[in-house]
Protein backbone atom coordinates (compact mmCIF):
# COMPACT_ATOMS: atom_id res chain seq x y z
CA UNK A 1 0.00 0.00 0.00
CA UNK A 2 1.72 3.28 -0.73
CA UNK A 3 2.18 5.82 1.88
CA UNK A 4 0.23 8.82 1.61
CA UNK A 5 2.17 11.76 0.16
CA UNK A 6 2.41 14.99 2.87
CA UNK A 7 4.26 18.14 1.09
CA UNK A 8 6.30 19.54 3.35
CA UNK A 9 6.47 23.10 4.64
CA UNK A 10 9.66 23.71 2.19
CA UNK A 11 7.51 22.62 -0.77
CA UNK A 12 4.31 24.38 0.41
CA UNK A 13 6.62 27.70 0.53
CA UNK A 14 7.86 27.01 -3.15
CA UNK A 15 4.70 26.84 -4.69
CA UNK A 16 3.19 29.97 -3.04
CA UNK A 17 5.69 31.86 -4.44
CA UNK A 18 5.58 30.43 -7.84
CA UNK A 19 1.30 31.34 -7.25
CA UNK A 20 2.55 35.15 -6.31
CA UNK A 21 4.34 35.68 -9.36
CA UNK A 22 2.03 34.29 -11.48
CA UNK A 23 -0.75 36.04 -9.56
CA UNK A 24 1.29 39.52 -9.70
CA UNK A 25 2.53 38.75 -13.77
CA UNK A 26 -1.18 37.83 -14.67
CA UNK A 27 -2.40 41.47 -12.98
CA UNK A 28 0.46 43.26 -14.37
CA UNK A 29 -0.94 42.37 -17.91
CA UNK A 30 -4.39 42.53 -16.91
CA UNK A 31 -3.39 46.08 -15.85
CA UNK A 32 -5.29 46.75 -12.46
CA UNK A 33 -6.90 44.90 -9.71
CA UNK A 34 -8.09 45.75 -6.10
CA UNK A 35 -6.23 44.31 -2.95
CA UNK A 36 -9.60 43.11 -1.10
CA UNK A 37 -10.75 41.73 -4.66
CA UNK A 38 -10.47 38.24 -5.28
CA UNK A 39 -6.87 38.28 -7.15
CA UNK A 40 -5.34 40.92 -4.15
CA UNK A 41 -7.05 38.36 -1.81
CA UNK A 42 -5.59 35.50 -3.68
CA UNK A 43 -1.62 37.12 -3.35
CA UNK A 44 -2.44 38.23 -0.04
CA UNK A 45 -3.31 34.37 0.91
CA UNK A 46 -0.21 33.12 -0.74
CA UNK A 47 1.75 35.97 1.37
CA UNK A 48 0.22 34.09 4.73
CA UNK A 49 0.67 30.70 3.72
CA UNK A 50 4.33 31.94 2.79
CA UNK A 51 5.11 33.87 6.12
CA UNK A 52 8.26 35.49 4.86
CA UNK A 53 10.86 35.80 8.04
CA UNK A 54 11.17 39.76 6.72
CA UNK A 55 7.56 39.98 7.64
CA UNK A 56 7.66 38.64 10.96
CA UNK A 57 4.06 38.28 12.68
CA UNK A 58 2.25 38.68 9.67
CA UNK A 59 0.69 35.61 9.82
CA UNK A 60 -0.89 36.41 13.50
CA UNK A 61 -3.06 38.66 14.97
CA UNK A 62 -0.66 41.48 16.42
CA UNK A 63 0.40 43.86 13.78
CA UNK A 64 4.20 43.30 12.59
CA UNK A 65 6.03 46.68 13.60
CA UNK A 66 9.67 45.61 12.92
CA UNK A 67 8.48 44.73 9.50
CA UNK A 68 5.99 48.02 8.99
CA UNK A 69 9.07 49.97 9.70
CA UNK A 70 11.10 48.15 6.87
CA UNK A 71 8.16 48.44 4.52
CA UNK A 72 7.75 51.78 4.56
CA UNK A 73 11.76 52.40 4.32
CA UNK A 74 11.00 51.28 0.78
CA UNK A 75 7.80 52.61 0.10
CA UNK A 76 7.16 56.56 -0.79
CA UNK A 77 6.16 58.71 2.52
CA UNK A 78 2.38 59.46 2.41
CA UNK A 79 1.36 56.08 0.93
CA UNK A 80 -0.09 54.83 3.79
CA UNK A 81 -2.70 57.64 3.24
CA UNK A 82 -3.32 56.77 -0.29
CA UNK A 83 -6.64 54.82 -2.09
CA UNK A 84 -4.73 54.55 -5.21
CA UNK A 85 -1.55 53.41 -6.44
CA UNK A 86 -0.52 53.79 -10.06
CA UNK A 87 2.62 52.07 -11.06
CA UNK A 88 4.35 53.89 -14.06
CA UNK A 89 7.18 54.29 -16.11
CA UNK A 90 9.16 57.24 -16.76
CA UNK A 91 6.45 59.47 -18.04
CA UNK A 92 7.95 62.89 -18.00
CA UNK A 93 6.35 63.63 -13.79
CA UNK A 94 10.07 64.95 -13.49
CA UNK A 95 8.87 68.03 -15.36
CA UNK A 96 6.04 68.49 -13.91
CA UNK A 97 5.60 70.65 -10.55
CA UNK A 98 4.75 67.52 -8.63
CA UNK A 99 7.44 67.00 -5.66
CA UNK A 100 9.45 64.10 -6.35
CA UNK A 101 9.60 61.52 -3.33
CA UNK A 102 12.33 59.03 -3.21
CA UNK A 103 11.94 56.52 -0.23
CA UNK A 104 14.60 56.33 2.09
CA UNK A 105 15.82 52.48 1.70
CA UNK A 106 15.02 52.18 -2.05
CA UNK A 107 15.84 54.16 -5.36
CA UNK A 108 12.48 55.34 -6.98
CA UNK A 109 10.86 58.35 -7.90
CA UNK A 110 7.29 58.36 -6.70
CA UNK A 111 5.34 61.29 -7.00
CA UNK A 112 2.22 62.19 -4.74
CA UNK A 113 -0.85 63.03 -7.69
CA UNK A 114 -3.66 64.25 -5.07
CA UNK A 115 -5.22 63.58 -1.51
CA UNK A 116 -6.05 59.92 -2.91
CA UNK A 117 -3.25 58.98 -5.61
CA UNK A 118 0.19 57.92 -5.60
CA UNK A 119 2.27 57.44 -8.97
CA UNK A 120 5.47 54.80 -8.27
CA UNK A 121 8.23 54.98 -11.16
CA UNK A 122 9.17 51.81 -11.85
CA UNK A 123 12.56 51.60 -14.00
CA UNK A 124 14.13 48.89 -13.59
CA UNK A 125 12.21 45.89 -14.36
CA UNK A 126 10.20 43.16 -13.11
CA UNK A 127 11.92 42.89 -9.68
CA UNK A 128 10.84 46.42 -9.02
CA UNK A 129 7.44 45.48 -9.86
CA UNK A 130 7.10 42.64 -7.40
CA UNK A 131 8.75 44.21 -4.63
CA UNK A 132 6.06 47.03 -4.85
CA UNK A 133 3.06 44.61 -4.93
CA UNK A 134 4.60 42.25 -2.14
CA UNK A 135 5.21 45.46 0.02
CA UNK A 136 1.61 46.86 -0.74
CA UNK A 137 0.30 43.32 -0.23
CA UNK A 138 1.95 43.39 3.57
CA UNK A 139 0.90 46.90 4.19
CA UNK A 140 -3.24 46.03 3.22
CA UNK A 141 -2.70 43.09 5.38
CA UNK A 142 -1.76 44.61 8.33
CA UNK A 143 -4.14 47.55 7.76
CA UNK A 144 -7.17 45.29 7.62
CA UNK A 145 -6.16 43.43 11.37
CA UNK A 146 -6.30 47.02 12.57
CA UNK A 147 -9.70 47.33 10.86
CA UNK A 148 -10.96 43.92 12.69
CA UNK A 149 -9.88 44.95 15.86
CA UNK A 150 -11.69 48.71 15.64
CA UNK A 151 -14.85 48.41 13.27
CA UNK A 152 -17.86 46.55 15.23
CA UNK A 153 -20.54 47.21 12.96
CA UNK A 154 -19.89 47.07 9.10
CA UNK A 155 -23.21 48.18 8.44
CA UNK A 156 -23.56 51.18 11.09
CA UNK A 157 -19.72 52.11 10.58
CA UNK A 158 -19.77 52.28 14.75
CA UNK A 159 -15.89 51.18 16.03
CA UNK A 160 -14.62 51.14 19.27
CA UNK A 161 -14.16 54.45 21.75
CA UNK A 162 -10.96 53.85 22.06
CA UNK A 163 -10.56 54.29 18.24
CA UNK A 164 -12.36 57.04 18.54
CA UNK A 165 -10.48 58.78 21.08
CA UNK A 166 -7.54 58.18 18.91
CA UNK A 167 -9.24 59.52 15.38
CA UNK A 168 -9.64 62.57 17.68
CA UNK A 169 -6.27 63.14 18.81
CA UNK A 170 -5.25 63.04 15.24
CA UNK A 171 -7.13 64.68 13.26
CA UNK A 172 -5.96 67.95 15.45
CA UNK A 173 -2.95 67.78 12.94
CA UNK A 174 -0.51 69.26 15.72
CA UNK A 175 2.12 67.91 17.70
CA UNK A 176 0.62 65.81 20.23
CA UNK A 177 1.63 66.77 24.31
CA UNK A 178 3.49 64.14 26.60
CA UNK A 179 0.37 63.13 27.73
CA UNK A 180 -2.09 63.07 24.58
CA UNK A 181 1.01 61.30 23.10
CA UNK A 182 1.05 58.88 25.82
CA UNK A 183 -3.03 58.60 25.54
CA UNK A 184 -2.67 57.75 21.75
CA UNK A 185 0.34 55.00 22.19
CA UNK A 186 -2.18 53.29 24.59
CA UNK A 187 -4.89 52.99 22.12
CA UNK A 188 -2.68 51.99 19.22
CA UNK A 189 -1.02 48.97 21.38
CA UNK A 190 -4.79 47.87 22.11
CA UNK A 191 -5.05 48.41 17.96
CA UNK A 192 -2.16 46.47 17.34
CA UNK A 193 -2.18 43.49 19.59
CA UNK A 194 1.12 44.68 21.40
CA UNK A 195 2.42 46.13 24.48
CA UNK A 196 2.77 49.79 25.59
CA UNK A 197 6.60 49.42 25.84
CA UNK A 198 6.95 47.93 22.17
CA UNK A 199 4.37 50.66 20.74
CA UNK A 200 6.48 53.33 21.99
CA UNK A 201 9.92 52.11 21.14
CA UNK A 202 8.53 52.17 17.46
CA UNK A 203 7.13 55.57 17.71
CA UNK A 204 10.52 56.67 18.36
CA UNK A 205 11.80 54.85 15.44
CA UNK A 206 9.75 56.49 12.96
CA UNK A 207 9.30 60.03 14.40
CA UNK A 208 11.16 63.26 12.49
CA UNK A 209 12.27 66.19 13.61
CA UNK A 210 9.36 67.74 10.80
CA UNK A 211 6.67 65.14 11.98
CA UNK A 212 7.50 63.56 15.66
CA UNK A 213 3.96 61.38 15.12
CA UNK A 214 4.74 59.41 12.12
CA UNK A 215 3.82 56.26 13.51
CA UNK A 216 0.56 57.47 14.96
CA UNK A 217 -0.50 58.84 11.60
CA UNK A 218 0.29 56.05 10.03
CA UNK A 219 -1.33 53.66 12.17
CA UNK A 220 -4.77 56.12 11.70
CA UNK A 221 -4.33 56.14 7.63
CA UNK A 222 -4.23 52.68 7.10
CA UNK A 223 -7.20 51.72 9.98
CA UNK A 224 -9.32 55.02 8.35
CA UNK A 225 -8.55 53.60 4.52
CA UNK A 226 -9.80 49.61 5.54
CA UNK A 227 -12.69 50.59 7.73
CA UNK A 228 -13.94 53.00 4.68
CA UNK A 229 -13.25 50.21 2.40
CA UNK A 230 -15.47 47.70 4.47
CA UNK A 231 -18.09 50.44 5.66
CA UNK A 232 -18.48 52.86 2.41
CA UNK A 233 -17.03 50.12 -0.26
CA UNK A 234 -14.82 52.96 -1.05
CA UNK A 235 -12.07 50.59 -2.86
CA UNK A 236 -8.34 50.81 -2.97
CA UNK A 237 -6.99 49.83 -6.36
CA UNK A 238 -3.65 49.32 -7.93
CA UNK A 239 -3.39 50.45 -11.51
CA UNK A 240 -0.39 49.67 -14.22
CA UNK A 241 0.24 52.37 -17.25
CA UNK A 242 -0.30 51.45 -20.26
CA UNK A 243 3.22 52.62 -21.06
CA UNK A 244 5.15 50.64 -18.29
CA UNK A 245 3.33 47.56 -19.36
CA UNK A 246 4.07 48.28 -23.21
CA UNK A 247 7.85 48.80 -21.80
CA UNK A 248 9.07 46.39 -19.00
CA UNK A 249 11.32 43.37 -20.91
CA UNK A 250 12.77 45.47 -23.19
CA UNK A 251 15.84 47.13 -22.14
CA UNK A 252 14.25 51.04 -22.54
CA UNK A 253 16.31 52.63 -19.73
CA UNK A 254 19.24 50.29 -19.79
CA UNK A 255 19.81 50.76 -23.23
CA UNK A 256 20.21 54.41 -22.87
CA UNK A 257 22.44 53.93 -19.77
CA UNK A 258 24.86 52.05 -21.45
CA UNK A 259 24.54 54.09 -24.71
CA UNK A 260 25.87 57.26 -22.30
CA UNK A 261 28.40 55.62 -20.99
CA UNK A 262 29.99 54.27 -23.82
CA UNK A 263 29.80 57.50 -26.15
CA UNK A 264 31.52 58.92 -22.93
CA UNK A 265 34.55 56.38 -23.19
CA UNK A 266 34.36 57.53 -26.75
CA UNK A 267 34.73 61.09 -26.48
CA UNK A 268 37.60 60.69 -23.35
CA UNK A 269 39.54 58.33 -25.90
CA UNK A 270 39.39 55.41 -23.29
CA UNK A 271 36.54 53.07 -25.22
CA UNK A 272 39.64 50.60 -26.85
CA UNK A 273 42.01 50.93 -23.27
CA UNK A 274 41.17 47.51 -21.42
CA UNK A 275 38.25 47.85 -19.30
CA UNK A 276 37.42 46.19 -15.66
CA UNK A 277 33.72 46.56 -14.02
CA UNK A 278 33.39 46.45 -11.22
CA UNK A 279 29.72 46.49 -9.54
CA UNK A 280 30.35 47.86 -6.05
CA UNK A 281 28.76 51.10 -4.62
CA UNK A 282 30.22 54.55 -4.91
CA UNK A 283 32.69 54.66 -2.67
CA UNK A 284 34.82 51.94 -1.83
CA UNK A 285 36.38 51.83 -4.85
CA UNK A 286 37.01 55.44 -5.00
CA UNK A 287 38.11 55.32 -1.48
CA UNK A 288 40.43 51.91 -1.57
CA UNK A 289 42.51 53.85 -4.47
CA UNK A 290 42.74 57.38 -4.09
CA UNK A 291 42.61 57.58 0.17
CA UNK A 292 46.20 56.10 0.62
CA UNK A 293 47.50 58.93 -1.94
CA UNK A 294 45.34 61.51 -0.43
CA UNK A 295 46.24 60.41 3.16
CA UNK A 296 49.71 59.24 2.78
CA UNK A 297 51.39 61.02 5.62
CA UNK A 298 48.82 59.85 7.89
CA UNK A 299 49.37 56.29 7.30
CA UNK A 300 53.06 56.60 7.15
CA UNK A 301 52.70 57.99 10.79
CA UNK A 302 50.89 54.57 11.86
CA UNK A 303 46.98 54.94 10.96
CA UNK A 304 45.57 51.95 10.20
CA UNK A 305 44.41 51.77 6.63
CA UNK A 306 40.97 50.01 7.62
CA UNK A 307 40.85 52.70 10.92
CA UNK A 308 40.72 55.47 7.70
CA UNK A 309 38.13 53.54 5.81
CA UNK A 310 35.62 53.68 8.90
CA UNK A 311 36.34 57.19 9.15
CA UNK A 312 35.43 57.85 5.45
CA UNK A 313 32.09 55.87 6.23
CA UNK A 314 30.80 57.96 8.88
CA UNK A 315 27.85 60.66 7.85
CA UNK A 316 29.60 63.34 10.37
CA UNK A 317 33.23 63.31 8.14
CA UNK A 318 32.13 64.90 4.97
CA UNK A 319 35.30 66.73 5.01
CA UNK A 320 37.62 64.56 4.58
CA UNK A 321 35.65 62.61 2.11
CA UNK A 322 35.45 65.81 -0.28
CA UNK A 323 39.34 65.92 -0.24
CA UNK A 324 39.34 62.44 -1.88
CA UNK A 325 36.13 63.37 -3.95
CA UNK A 326 37.94 67.05 -4.82
CA UNK A 327 41.71 64.87 -5.45
CA UNK A 328 39.66 62.15 -7.34
CA UNK A 329 38.51 64.26 -10.13
CA UNK A 330 41.87 65.87 -10.85
CA UNK A 331 43.20 62.36 -11.17
CA UNK A 332 41.49 60.49 -13.92
CA UNK A 333 38.17 59.86 -12.04
CA UNK A 334 34.70 60.92 -13.67
CA UNK A 335 31.11 60.69 -12.34
CA UNK A 336 28.35 60.26 -14.54
CA UNK A 337 25.21 60.85 -13.10
CA UNK A 338 21.99 58.45 -14.21
CA UNK A 339 19.83 59.94 -16.36
CA UNK A 340 18.11 57.01 -18.13
CA UNK A 341 15.99 56.07 -15.04
CA UNK A 342 18.09 52.94 -14.45
CA UNK A 343 19.36 54.74 -10.67
CA UNK A 344 22.61 53.34 -11.57
CA UNK A 345 25.45 56.21 -11.54
CA UNK A 346 28.94 55.30 -12.47
CA UNK A 347 32.93 55.85 -12.05
CA UNK A 348 34.97 55.59 -14.77
CA UNK A 349 38.62 55.65 -13.37
CA UNK A 350 41.30 56.39 -15.90
CA UNK A 351 44.32 54.55 -14.05
CA UNK A 352 46.50 56.34 -16.76
CA UNK A 353 46.59 59.40 -14.35
CA UNK A 354 46.91 57.83 -11.56
CA UNK A 355 50.94 58.01 -9.66
CA UNK A 356 50.31 54.38 -8.01
CA UNK A 357 53.93 54.97 -6.44
CA UNK A 358 51.95 56.59 -2.99
CA UNK A 359 49.99 53.23 -3.09
CA UNK A 360 50.49 49.65 -2.62
CA UNK A 361 48.96 48.69 -6.10
CA UNK A 362 51.67 48.29 -9.23
CA UNK A 363 50.95 48.60 -12.68
CA UNK A 364 53.98 48.29 -15.37
CA UNK A 365 52.06 48.57 -18.62
CA UNK A 366 52.57 51.56 -20.56
CA UNK A 367 50.03 54.28 -20.95
CA UNK A 368 47.62 53.44 -24.05
CA UNK A 369 47.45 49.77 -22.16
CA UNK A 370 46.89 50.88 -18.41
CA UNK A 371 43.35 49.72 -17.42
CA UNK A 372 39.92 51.81 -17.22
CA UNK A 373 37.78 50.27 -14.34
CA UNK A 374 34.38 51.03 -14.90
CA UNK A 375 32.22 51.23 -11.24
CA UNK A 376 28.58 50.87 -11.59
CA UNK A 377 26.17 51.23 -8.53
CA UNK A 378 24.37 48.47 -7.53
CA UNK A 379 21.64 46.86 -9.94
CA UNK A 380 18.06 45.68 -8.52
CA UNK A 381 17.20 42.08 -9.61
CA UNK A 382 16.59 41.77 -13.30
CA UNK A 383 17.89 44.97 -14.05
CA UNK A 384 21.44 43.35 -13.33
CA UNK A 385 20.67 41.93 -16.56
CA UNK A 386 19.56 44.43 -18.46
CA UNK A 387 22.15 47.03 -17.63
CA UNK A 388 25.12 44.86 -18.26
CA UNK A 389 23.79 42.84 -21.28
CA UNK A 390 23.30 46.58 -23.08
CA UNK A 391 26.58 47.53 -22.08
CA UNK A 392 29.15 44.47 -23.06
CA UNK A 393 27.41 45.29 -26.70
CA UNK A 394 29.30 47.05 -29.14
CA UNK A 395 29.55 50.84 -29.33
CA UNK A 396 28.00 51.34 -32.84
CA UNK A 397 28.61 54.55 -34.32
CA UNK A 398 27.12 55.63 -38.09
CA UNK A 399 27.97 52.34 -39.92
CA UNK A 400 31.31 51.40 -37.24
CA UNK A 401 31.24 48.74 -34.43
CA UNK A 402 33.70 49.09 -31.55
CA UNK A 403 34.13 46.09 -29.67
CA UNK A 404 34.52 46.80 -25.98
CA UNK A 405 38.41 45.45 -24.53
CA UNK A 406 36.27 43.72 -21.46
CA UNK A 407 39.23 41.99 -19.23
CA UNK A 408 37.41 41.30 -16.14
CA UNK A 409 33.67 41.37 -14.51
CA UNK A 410 33.88 41.82 -10.76
CA UNK A 411 30.35 41.88 -8.70
CA UNK A 412 30.57 43.13 -5.05
CA UNK A 413 27.31 43.36 -3.12
CA UNK A 414 25.17 42.48 -0.55
CA UNK A 415 23.20 39.49 0.75
CA UNK A 416 21.85 37.26 3.93
CA UNK A 417 23.95 34.36 4.79
CA UNK A 418 22.92 30.83 5.88
CA UNK A 419 25.29 29.82 8.18
CA UNK A 420 27.14 32.84 9.41
CA UNK A 421 26.76 36.39 10.69
CA UNK A 422 26.80 40.01 9.60
CA UNK A 423 29.46 40.69 8.12
CA UNK A 424 30.84 37.57 7.57
CA UNK A 425 32.21 37.20 3.46
CA UNK A 426 30.98 34.97 0.67
CA UNK A 427 32.39 33.32 -2.08
CA UNK A 428 30.25 31.49 -4.68
CA UNK A 429 31.19 29.24 -7.03
CA UNK A 430 27.86 28.89 -8.72
CA UNK A 431 24.46 30.60 -8.98
CA UNK A 432 21.13 28.81 -9.28
CA UNK A 433 18.42 31.10 -9.56
CA UNK A 434 15.53 30.32 -7.66
CA UNK A 435 11.84 29.29 -9.02
CA UNK A 436 13.69 27.62 -12.19
CA UNK A 437 16.28 25.43 -13.94
CA UNK A 438 18.37 27.95 -14.39
CA UNK A 439 22.37 27.31 -12.70
CA UNK A 440 25.25 29.59 -13.25
CA UNK A 441 28.45 27.77 -12.55
CA UNK A 442 31.75 29.91 -13.17
CA UNK A 443 35.86 30.06 -12.72
CA UNK A 444 35.67 32.19 -9.66
CA UNK A 445 38.84 34.71 -9.61
CA UNK A 446 38.27 35.29 -5.96
CA UNK A 447 39.03 32.35 -3.45
CA UNK A 448 37.88 31.41 -0.20
CA UNK A 449 42.17 31.71 0.64
CA UNK A 450 42.34 35.05 -0.56
CA UNK A 451 39.73 36.74 1.96
CA UNK A 452 41.04 34.38 5.19
CA UNK A 453 42.82 35.37 7.83
CA UNK A 454 41.50 39.08 8.49
CA UNK A 455 39.21 38.24 11.73
CA UNK A 456 36.24 37.94 9.57
CA UNK A 457 34.53 34.63 8.79
CA UNK A 458 34.29 33.43 5.34
CA UNK A 459 32.10 30.57 3.63
CA UNK A 460 32.13 29.38 0.04
CA UNK A 461 29.23 27.27 -1.71
CA UNK A 462 26.79 27.87 -3.83
CA UNK A 463 24.73 30.97 -3.93
CA UNK A 464 21.08 30.83 -4.60
CA UNK A 465 19.54 34.04 -6.66
CA UNK A 466 15.81 34.44 -5.66
CA UNK A 467 13.25 36.61 -7.39
CA UNK A 468 12.70 38.84 -4.45
CA UNK A 469 14.72 38.97 -1.01
CA UNK A 470 11.02 39.44 0.91
CA UNK A 471 9.70 36.42 0.43
CA UNK A 472 11.91 33.78 2.18
CA UNK A 473 11.06 31.80 5.06
CA UNK A 474 13.50 29.94 6.82
CA UNK A 475 11.39 26.13 5.50
CA UNK A 476 12.64 26.86 2.23
CA UNK A 477 16.15 28.52 3.46
CA UNK A 478 16.78 25.69 5.59
CA UNK A 479 16.05 22.92 2.87
CA UNK A 480 18.30 24.80 0.30
CA UNK A 481 20.69 25.13 2.68
CA UNK A 482 20.86 21.47 4.12
CA UNK A 483 20.18 19.47 0.68
CA UNK A 484 22.64 19.06 -1.73
CA UNK A 485 22.39 22.28 -2.90
CA UNK A 486 24.66 23.38 -0.02
CA UNK A 487 23.17 26.49 -0.48
CA UNK A 488 25.75 29.31 1.65
CA UNK A 489 23.50 32.26 1.27
CA UNK A 490 20.80 34.65 -0.94
CA UNK A 491 20.60 37.70 -3.15
CA UNK A 492 19.05 39.22 -5.96
CA UNK A 493 21.09 39.87 -8.92
CA UNK A 494 24.08 37.28 -9.45
CA UNK A 495 22.44 34.55 -11.51
CA UNK A 496 21.65 37.80 -13.90
CA UNK A 497 24.85 38.81 -14.12
CA UNK A 498 25.90 36.11 -14.86
CA UNK A 499 23.69 35.32 -17.45
CA UNK A 500 24.91 38.50 -19.50
CA UNK A 501 28.04 37.49 -19.09
CA UNK A 502 27.74 34.22 -20.43
CA UNK A 503 25.80 35.56 -23.37
CA UNK A 504 28.22 37.88 -24.13
CA UNK A 505 31.31 35.77 -24.39
CA UNK A 506 30.08 32.23 -25.07
CA UNK A 507 27.25 33.04 -27.09
CA UNK A 508 27.35 36.62 -29.00
CA UNK A 509 30.94 36.89 -29.00
CA UNK A 510 30.56 40.50 -27.99
CA UNK A 511 33.53 40.07 -25.51
CA UNK A 512 36.68 38.01 -24.90
CA UNK A 513 35.83 34.50 -24.42
CA UNK A 514 38.44 34.39 -21.68
CA UNK A 515 36.50 37.45 -19.68
CA UNK A 516 38.12 37.21 -15.67
CA UNK A 517 35.00 36.77 -12.95
CA UNK A 518 35.03 37.49 -9.58
CA UNK A 519 31.87 36.94 -7.36
CA UNK A 520 32.25 38.36 -3.53
CA UNK A 521 29.19 38.89 -1.02
CA UNK A 522 29.26 40.64 2.28
CA UNK A 523 26.32 39.32 4.60
CA UNK A 524 24.12 41.88 5.39
CA UNK A 525 21.80 39.79 7.34
CA UNK A 526 21.25 36.17 8.35
CA UNK A 527 17.38 35.42 7.96
CA UNK A 528 17.32 32.08 10.14
CA UNK A 529 18.11 33.68 13.24
CA UNK A 530 15.76 35.74 15.05
CA UNK A 531 16.69 39.05 14.90
CA UNK A 532 19.35 39.19 12.73
CA UNK A 533 17.02 39.34 9.21
CA UNK A 534 17.02 42.63 6.90
CA UNK A 535 13.81 44.36 9.07
CA UNK A 536 16.01 44.19 12.02
CA UNK A 537 18.17 46.85 11.05
CA UNK A 538 21.47 47.53 8.60
CA UNK A 539 25.21 46.28 9.14
CA UNK A 540 25.92 49.87 10.58
CA UNK A 541 30.21 50.29 11.18
CA UNK A 542 30.62 46.33 10.98
CA UNK A 543 30.21 46.23 6.63
CA UNK A 544 33.23 48.65 6.46
CA UNK A 545 35.79 46.01 6.96
CA UNK A 546 34.41 43.11 4.72
CA UNK A 547 33.43 45.96 2.08
CA UNK A 548 37.12 47.60 1.77
CA UNK A 549 38.61 44.25 2.04
CA UNK A 550 36.60 42.44 -0.76
CA UNK A 551 37.11 45.96 -2.84
CA UNK A 552 40.87 45.57 -2.35
CA UNK A 553 41.42 42.02 -2.93
CA UNK A 554 39.36 43.17 -6.63
CA UNK A 555 41.73 45.59 -7.29
CA UNK A 556 44.81 43.90 -6.53
CA UNK A 557 43.83 41.25 -9.25
CA UNK A 558 42.76 44.09 -11.54
CA UNK A 559 46.21 45.95 -11.40
CA UNK A 560 48.35 41.94 -11.47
Amino acid sequence: MNKKYVRTRAQESSNAIERLYITMRHLFNRGFYKPTGVSGESIRQALLLLRPEIYGSIAEEKVEIEGLSYVLDRLPEGIEQCRFINLTSSEGFAKSHFKVIIPPKRRRNCYRVDDEQMNIEITRGRSDVYDVLTHLTFLYNESLKIKQRVLLDVNTGKTKREWEKFEKAIAKHKTLTVSEREVALTHAATFLARSFEEVQEVYNTFKTKKNPDRFLQIVYWLGTLAIEEAVEGSKRAITFSPVLREQIGHHIHGEIWANTIKSFLNKKGLLERPIHIISANMHSVMNSIYAPIVFEKELKKGKDIMELFADLSKSENKTIRKKIIDFSNKNGLYYIADNSGTNINVQLIDTAKIDFSKTNYKLHTSDDQKPVIFVMDYAFGEQAYETLDEFLKPFTQKDTKTYLNIVSISIMGKAGILSGNKGDIMIPKAHMFEGTADNYVFDNQLKKKHLEGYGIGVVDGTMLTVLGTSLQNKDMLEYFQKSSWRVMGLEMEGAHYQKAIQAASKIRKNIRNDVKVSYAYYASDNPLKTGATLASGGLGETGVKPTYLITRKIIEQIFN
